[in-house]
This record gives structure tokens, C-alpha cells and sequence, in this order.
């Protein structure tokens, strides 16, 4: 007499509840389906735009970020090395190259919600285009480490994985005719505490 309302019950239990989590999931797996990927980066650029899909609304609505517009500019992020390998504050990483043209730029190391690692304030957790040393042709080299370094040093206290934030403010490259032909700065990973 009750198994057939209690099957119903169940059914409509998973459905709901997978139903749910899929939403949720699909609200933390990425900022929208315009990804574009140059290198080890990716970056949304339809994501704060009108034409946003409804996933990448809703994801900047759970976050309570404010997104730049489209002629503002553009957030470039790394969670891999080339390799396929996870960034982890355990290793030691080289960051060298040349950002893409840009009014100015900033840099730094986040957790997996996008908010900056906390590092003791004595030590560098950021840099920008005024504060990172150059070589004589424009490029720069930033080693990203827990480890003290010479030169440019990007402290990463020890909590595990992390990504590193690129924004571009105020580039050309914010717009959609921009993204193709551009030189991001490379990433390599250089060691790692356990080997």
C-alpha cells in the first residue's frame, strides 16, 4: 500500500536533488561557456557583457564580484602548468615574457574563490606594471614561490593549490577582435619541495 507513494517519493527525490546539484556545480565550474584559452590562461570576456549566458550571470551573481566591462578590461587566469599539472604553493614557478598592451596591469596568487592567498605583509603577494623590475627589452621574469627569490618575488604562503590573477585594465585585447595573436607571459614550473 505505501510502496508505491514511497518509490514516488524517491524519485522525485533524486530528481530534485540532482537537479539542484547540477545547478550548483555547473555555478562553480567556470564563469560561462565564451571561454577563450591562450597558453596556460583563460579568460571570460563575455562574462560581464549584456550578451552573458545565463550561467555566467548567475555565477557573478553568487560571487558579489564586480566584473569589468568590456572596454574596462579583461581577467586572464592560471590553474595549470603547461604540463597539466595543478599550480601548487609547494613548487617554485617561473613567470617570464610580456603582457599584452595594456594602460596597466596586476598580478597575483588566489585561492580557489578568486580572493588573493594571504601572505604576511613584510612579503610581496602582488605586483602590477609600475612595481616589476624589467629587463632592457620590456620583458620581465617573476618567480612565484614560498621560498624567498632574488628579483621579482611573488610570496605564496603553504595552503596547497592556488591560480594566478592576470587583469588587464584598459587593453585593447578586452575586446573580442583583440584576443587573437596575443603574447601572454609564459609559465613553467621550475621544482617542487617534494621533487
Amino acid at each position: 500500500m505505501f510502496r508505491v507513494p514511497f518509490l514516488i517519493a524517491v524519485a522525485l527525490a533524486i530528481a530534485f536533488g540532482g537537479g539542484i546539484l547540477s545547478a550548483i556545480w555547473a555555478l562553480q565550474a567556470s564563469a560561462g561557456f565564451g571561454a577563450i584559452r591562450l597558453g596556460v590562461w583563460h579568460a571570460f570576456p563575455e562574462a560581464q557583457t549584456a550578451s552573458a549566458d545565463p550561467y555566467a550571470r548567475s555565477h557573478r551573481a553568487r560571487a558579489g564580484r564586480l566584473l569589468y566591462g568590456s572596454a574596462e578590461g579583461l581577467v586572464f587566469t592560471a590553474t595549470e602548468d603547461p604540463q597539466g599539472r595543478r599550480l601548487n604553493t609547494g613548487c617554485t614557478y617561473r613567470l617570464h615574457g610580456r603582457t599584452p598592451t595594456a594602460r596597466t596591469w596586476t598580478l597575483y596568487a588566489a585561492n580557489a574563490a578568486g580572493r588573493p592567498l594571504p601572505t604576511p605583509a613584510a612579503l610581496p603577494s602582488s605586483f602590477n606594471a609600475r612595481t616589476v623590475l624589467r629587463h632592457q627589452d620590456g620583458g620581465f621574469e617573476i618567480l612565484v614561490s614560498p621560498e624567498p627569490q632574488p628579483g621579482n618575488w611573488l610570496a605564496l604562503p603553504q595552503t596547497g593549490s592556488f591560480s594566478l590573477v592576470l587583469t588587464l585594465l584598459d587593453t585593447p585585447a578586452a575586446g573580442s577582435s583583440g584576443l587573437i595573436g596575443l603574447d601572454m607571459p609564459e609559465l613553467e614550473r621550475i621544482g617542487c619541495d617534494n621533487g
